[in-house]
């Protein structure tokens, strides 16, 4: 096996997308890096990422191929299983050849606590889960359902939170989450935010030609599948275009997902195709030009209980670029965004179309509150303000005892 020197070393593993593309996991890596810490990164294949081993910007990264994705059961346990496998092997492999001292794992899916489990057990390697996404609220979303599975899901989320020495929330609902169903010491639970990074998210001029020829884009990023509600986006769209009698609105949805070929026949079916841009996942310098172009952005994520308590990246990307919002209200959502965004009853398209169009005729108050949302992501949520507590989180994780005499005499002093 590789010596760990002095500079520690963290193995990060994540399942659903692959790094660089993943850009939170992508954030932690370089804040590690420029911590201090040597870093290896397990992740799948994807579009652009084939490479199964590469070093950029000084972080290893090793990647497998996983099965095509699928919708049903059967797809996530094959993808999951095939996973599982991988991070195996390769763990292993970065052990020998470079060696790490910590797991940093992100979810979904919660089995990886198994990989981590092992290295804990066998060679006392310390274990820091990354709390990305409620996994039992996600099962539920996507099935309608609280069978076996959903139980499954439970138990992996409780055996990781029960393994882990330290997790890392995205926001405070999961942080409760956290400390209330996976019974962790609240002090070993620290929130560290998917802020976005402003040298990625540039503010361009608008590429007039994404618009079609109309007056108003309304531009949406994410993931198309069942619980982002872009079938809501849709039904919007219709009323808008049909009923409003509104033809001067082009919308520019950028993504991929499981769910973009019956997307793209819905938007047919409702007799919108002609206003509505499905771009599929592009790089950065598309997605930004059609971002920077739109007069609103939209998050239609449907109302439950998983969408409810998760900060969208896509809401901060917004803010980033100085857009209004238009999104249904949620808990997290409205955390974030505040003045930035109208709220729209939740699971209602017509008013999530009448709060499009609302914003869409009045640009005084697009850029009033486009402003707040740009002033707030840079005084108080972009990725500078989250770093320093990942690094609090890893110093918790390496020497436990150390943070423990620090906080005990910090609060000596100010009593």
């Amino acid at each position: 096996m590789a010596s760990g020197g002095k500079r520690p070393r963290v193995l990060i593993i994540v399942e659903d997308l692959p790094s660089p593309f993943d850009r939170r996991v992508w954030q932690e890596a370089g804040t590690l890096r420029d911590g201090g810490y040597d870093v290896s990164i397990i992740c799948p294949t994807g579009k652009g990422y084939e490479k199964t081993y590469e070093v950029l910007d000084g972080i290893h990264i090793f990647r497998h191929r996983l099965p095509t994705e699928g919708n049903g059961v059967l797809g996530y346990a094959t993808e999951y299983t095939a996973a599982l496998f991988w991070e195996f092997v390769l763990a292993w492999k970065v052990w020998w050849t470079r060696g790490f001292n910590v797991i940093h794992a992100c979810n979904p899916p919660d089995n990886i606590f198994l990989v981590a489990g092992v290295f804990k057990v066998l060679l006392g390697k310390r274990f820091l889960f990354d709390h990305h996404d409620l996994c039992p609220e996600l099962y539920e979303a996507k099935f309608g359902r609280k069978d076996f599975l959903y139980r499954l899901m439970v138990a992996w989320e409780r055996l990781t939170f029960r393994l882990a020495d330290v997790s890392i929330a995205t926001n405070e609902s999961f942080r409760q989450i956290a400390v209330t169903r996976g019974g962790m010491d609240p002090a070993n639970v620290y929130v560290v935010r998917s802020g976005p990074s402003l040298e990625r998210l540039k503010v361009m001029p608008p590429v007039e030609s994404l618009k079609k020829g109309r007056r108003f884009l309304v531009g949406y990023v994410g993931v198309m599948g069942k619980q982002e509600g872009v079938e809501y986006l849709l039904g919007a769209a219709r009323y808008i275009i049909q009923e409003l009698k509104r033809t001067d609105v082009q919308f520019g949805l950028v993504g991929s997902g499981p769910q973009l070929p019956r997307l793209r026949q819905l938007a047919e079916e409702l007799g919108v195709q002609e206003y509505v841009t499905f771009t599929g996942r592009v790089p950065d310098q598309p997605m930004l030009e059609m971002l920077n172009t739109a007069d609103v952005c939209v998050n239609p994520d449907v109302y439950n209980e998983m969408n409810d308590k998760s900060t969208m990246n896509k809401i901060m990307e917004y803010m980033a670029l100085g857009k209004p919002i238009v999104q249904y209200d949620l808990t997290e959502g409205r955390f974030s965004a505040g003045d930035a965004s109208l709220y729209a009853e939740r699971n209602n398209e017509r008013d999530l179309a009448d709060k499009i169009v609302y914003l869409l005729d009045r640009p005084d108050l697009r850029a009033t509150m486009g402003q707040f949302g740009r002033l707030r992501v840079e005084r108080e949520l972009q990725w500078k303000y989250q770093a320093p507590t990942l690094l609090h989180a890893y110093r918790a994780v390496l020497d436990p005892q150390a943070v423990r005499r620090k906080a005990a005499s910090v609060d000596a002093l100010t009593r």
